[in-house]
């Protein structure tokens, strides 16, 4: 797991000290570990690109839905 937040997330360069910020910056790439994992990746880095390339399938994993009014949550499948 070190691997993927040092090389993927260039982590150990991080500049955020200050206060609970190192907590929640490591917390939220966690989540997207998760999620790369839930999409069934095998590449971390990969489904990061991906999913920064289309971030609606981000939200769409963690059981939202967009509309043009805000988020809608949806059923899970």
């Amino acid at each position: 797991m070190h691997y993927v937040h040092d090389v993927t997330f260039d982590e150990d360069r991080s500049q955020v000290r200050v206060g609970n910020t190192p907590t929640v910056m490591a917390s939220c790439r966690n989540i997207a570990i998760g999620l790369a994992h839930l999409a069934g990746a095998a590449n971390i880095a990969k489904a990061c690109r991906d999913f920064a390339a289309h971030p609606f399938e981000a939200i769409r994993l963690l059981g939202m839905a967009w509309k043009l009014n805000g988020p809608v949550p949806i059923p899970y499948l």
